[in-house]
């Protein structure tokens, strides 16, 4: 009816890009986690955004957070696994990354209910570890940075 409004009944389109770059990433560590043979139980991905205030509402930050729960697990490792994903293999997250600052934490949680903490990913690669990081991938040991 004119004049009559409504609720939004669904996402926003700009809520689906930061839906899409959360189960982007997610699908990322998921498949690394799985070729590393890791004991994985649940992964949940939580995304905030900050964006202008102003049209067209441009994303200046987007910060996911990575709750792992699973056995043998390390902060770590996991903290490398989800930089990879950012990085290097998720299309959603380097297309926003173009515009957008792009922040990410992990978190731990073993099967007990024990939570490790939000742990910042560090996204900045340093040359030597962004060499070894290709071959790293779904290897057993870890790599020198996951000590």
């Amino acid at each position: 009816m004119p004049g009559e409004t409504r609720a939004p009944t669904g996402f926003s389109a700009t809520e689906l890009l930061l839906a899409a770059a959360g189960s982007c990433s997610a699908w990322d560590v998921v498949e690394i986690l799985r070729k590393r043979r890791a004991d994985v139980h649940d992964l949940q991905v939580s995304v905030e955004a900050d964006q202008d205030d102003d049209p067209p509402w441009t994303y200046r930050r987007v910060a996911l957070h990575f709750r792992i729960t699973g056995v043998g697990l390390k902060v770590p490792v996991l903290a490398r696994v989800v930089r990879l994903s950012i990085v290097r293999y998720c299309s959603v997250i380097t297309t926003i990354a173009g515009v957008a600052a792009i922040e990410a934490t992990v978190e731990l949680i073993d099967p007990d209910g024990k939570t490790s903490g939000r742990f910042p990913c560090e996204l900045a690669i340093p040359a030597s570890v962004a060499a070894a990081d290709a071959a790293a991938v779904g290897v057993d040991e870890p790599a020198a940075d996951e000590d």
